[in-house]
C-alpha cells in the first residue's frame, strides 16, 4: 500500500511539472512544432493511447466484448450468444493537455472516473523523441451492498504512463507500465498489480490500420495469477468516427479489472471478438 501512495503521488506530481515546461517554452521567440499524434484513437484496443481531445472536444465511446468463442457451452454462435460485456462512455477536452471522462460497464456495474494528462510531447525535430502521459482511473463496484462489509471495498484505481513515439506517418509504438490497485481483493492475491503494456499501429491504407496490443502482469501472486491480455485487430478512420474491431482474451474492459482478474490464455484458444467505436464533436 505504501508503494501505491507513492507511485500515485509521484504520477499527480507530473502534470504540475509538464504545465511549468509549457509555460517556459512559451517565453521562447521559435516554437517548436509537434508531431502528430502516434495514435488515431485514444484507446488502442484495451490499454489507453496518448492521443487527448482539444479544448472543448467531446468524444462518446462504445466498447463491447462479445462471449468466448470457444466457450464451455458449445452452443453460442462464436460467442455472440454468449455472456457480453459492454461500456458506454463520455471523454472532455478541458485542455489540450488534459482530457477527463466517466464511464459504465455492464460486469460488476463499474463505474470509472478517469483522466489523461499530456506530459512531454513528441516534436517534428526530434528534439523531444517521444510523448509521454498520464492515464488514470477511480472504479467504483455499483453492485448491491450486501456483496461489500465496507464502502471502500468497492474502490479500485489504476494508473499508467504511456510513452509513445511516431516513427513514420504508419508506424507507431508505445510502451506503458502501470498500476492496478483493489482494496478488496482475495486473500491469496496482492492488493497491487504492476504491469507493462506494448502497442503499435501499422497503416495499410490512409483510413485502415493494423493495431496489436499485448500486456503483461509482472506482480506475482500465491493463486488466481491472471494471464497476459493480448489482442489484434483492424482500426478504421474517419474525421470523427472511430472503429475498431479485434480478437482480444479479456472481457473486462476497465484496465484494472484485465490486469487483475484476466484468466483466458489467446494462445490456448481462449479468446473473443470485440469492437471499440468512439464519435467525437468539437464545439
Amino acid at each position: 500500500m505504501k508503494n501505491f501512495i507513492k507511485l500515485l503521488f509521484i504520477f499527480l506530481i507530473l502534470p504540475f511539472v509538464a504545465v511549468a515546461q509549457e509555460d517556459d517554452s512559451k517565453d521562447k521567440k521559435v516554437k517548436e512544432k509537434l508531431e502528430r499524434d502516434a495514435f488515431e484513437s485514444s484507446n488502442i484496443i484495451d490499454n489507453p493511447s496518448n492521443v487527448l481531445l482539444s479544448k472543448d472536444a467531446l468524444e462518446v465511446q462504445m466498447q463491447h466484448r462479445f462471449g468466448l468463442i470457444n466457450s464451455e457451452s458449445g452452443n453460442d454462435l462464436a460467442g455472440f450468444w454468449g455472456d457480453a460485456n459492454i461500456r458506454i462512455g463520455l471523454s472532455y477536452g478541458i485542455h489540450e493537455r488534459l482530457t477527463i471522462g466517466y464511464g459504465t460497464t455492464k460486469f460488476n456495474r463499474l463505474q470509472d472516473f478517469n483522466w489523461k494528462v499530456a506530459l512531454l510531447r513528441q516534436t517534428r525535430s526530434n528534439s523531444m523523441p517521444v510523448s509521454v502521459s498520464y492515464y488514470g482511473n477511480f472504479t467504483i463496484d455499483a453492485r448491491k451492498k450486501d456483496k461489500f462489509n465496507l464502502e471502500q471495498d468497492r474502490y479500485s484505481y489504476f494508473n499508467q504512463l504511456i510513452i509513445a513515439k511516431r516513427f513514420s506517418p504508419n508506424v507507431s509504438f508505445q510502451i506503458a507500465p502501470s498500476v492496478s490497485h483493489y482494496n478488496l481483493v482475495h486473500p491469496d492475491m496482492k492488493n497491487d498489480m504492476f504491469s507493462i503494456a506494448f502497442g503499435g499501429r501499422v497503416k495499410i491504407s490512409p483510413q485502415t490500420s493494423i493495431l496489436i496490443d499485448y500486456s503483461q502482469p509482472i506482480t506475482q501472486f500465491d493463486a488466481m495469477q491472471p494471464k497476459p491480455l493480448f489482442s489484434i485487430g483492424a482500426e478504421f478512420a474517419t474525421s470523427a468516427h472511430e472503429f475498431q474491431i479485434f480478437l482480444s482474451n479479456n472481457n473486462g474492459i476497465v484496465a484494472q479489472k484485465n490486469y487483475m482478474y484476466n484468466q483466458n490464455d489467446f494462445f490456448k484458444g481462449d479468446f473473443l471478438v470485440g469492437f471499440n467505436i468512439t464519435r467525437i464533436y468539437n464545439f
